[in-house]
C-alpha cells in the first residue's frame, strides 16, 4: 500500500493507492486481475469453462508474477463470494485464501449478484429510479436473484425462485427493471412488461470487482482468512452419476 500526502492551500489531503488481486469463479467463466488505485494492470479469462481448477492458479501466478516484475506490493485479495457454482466457488474461496494467508494480505469478499450489476452502470444510461435485478442460473426454472437500486443499494435480500407467470410484478409496477446474468435468459419468454430490460451476455468478471474491492478496501471491510466461507445460499447436495444407476 501506497501513501500520498498532497499539499493543499487550506489542507492535507491522503491518498491511498491499493493494489488488489481479484479472483472471480462463480460461474463458467474463470477470470483473474490486478488492480492499483482503480486501474486495471493485468487481466485475464477463460469462457470455455469451467475449467476454474486448471486455470486459477495459473492465472493468479501471471497476476502476481506481473506485480513482482513492476515492484508492485500486494495489499489485498478480493474474491467473489456467491451464490454461484459450488465447486466454482470453493476453488476461488481456496486460493483467495491461501494467498492472503501467504502473503499477510487482507481477504475482501465481493457479493456476485452486486459485481453482476457493475457493467451495466458503467455502460449504459440508466434513468433514475430504475432498478437492476441480476441473476444466477440455479438449472431448471430457477434463479438466484437480488434487487438493487442505481446506488446499488440492496431493496430485496438474495432469494432463491422459481420464475413463473407474475414474477417480480411489484419490482416491475414501480417503473424500469434491468435484468441481467445468465439467469435472465430464463426471463425473456416469461417476462412482457414493457418495463423489462434484458442484459444479454452478463457474466460475472474479475475485472469488474474493482470499485467495490477498492470500497471495501477503503471501509477496512475485511474477511477472517482463517474462517471465511463462500455464500452458496443453498447447501451442496451431490447427486449419483446417471451412468451408476
Amino acid at each position: 500500500m501506497i501513501n500520498f500526502v498532497i499539499l493543499c492551500p487550506n489542507k492535507c489531503i491522503s491518498i491511498t493507492l491499493a493494489t488488489i488481486l481479484h479472483i472471480e469463479t462463480s460461474a463458467r467463466t474463470c477470470s483473474v486481475a490486478l488492480s492499483q488505485d482503480g486501474a486495471l494492470l493485468f487481466h485475464q479469462e477463460d469462457r470455455e469453462g469451467p475449467n476454474h481448477a486448471v486455470l486459477c492458479g495459473v492465472f493468479c501466478q501471471e497476476a502476481l508474477s506481473f506485480a513482482e516484475s513492476h515492484a508492485i506490493p500486494l495489499d489485498a485479495v478480493a474474491v467473489s463470494q456467491g451464490p454461484g457454482s459450488y465447486t466454482g466457488l470453493r476453488i476461488g474461496v481456496s486460493m483467495a485464501k491461501g494467498i492472503a494467508y501467504g502473503r499477510g494480505v487482507p481477504l475482501i469478499a465481493v457479493p456476485t449478484l452486486e459485481l453482476l450489476c457493475v457493467p451495466l452502470l458503467l455502460r449504459e444510461a440508466v434513468e433514475e429510479g430504475s432498478l437492476l435485478l441480476p441473476m444466477i442460473d440455479a438449472r431448471r426454472m430457477e434463479v438466484y436473484s437480488a434487487v438493487y437500486d442505481r446506488a446499488l443499494r440492496q431493496v430485496r435480500p438474495v432469494t432463491a425462485e422459481i420464475i413463473g407467470e407474475g414474477a417480480f410484478e411489484e419490482e416491475l409496477a414501480k417503473g424500469p427493471v434491468w435484468f441481467l446474468g445468465d439467469g435472465a435468459d430464463k426471463c425473456r419468454e416469461v417476462i412482457k412488461s414493457p418495463n423489462a430490460h434484458f442484459v444479454a451476455d452478463q457474466v460475472p468478471l474479475a475485472k469488474n470487482m474493482l470499485p467495490l474491492a477498492e470500497r471495501a478496501f477503503l471501509r477496512g471491510e475485511f474477511q477472517d482468512t482463517a474462517y471465511f466461507e463462500p455464500f452458496y445460499l443453498k447447501e451442496f447436495v451431490a447427486l449419483k452419476s446417471k451412468k451408476l444407476l
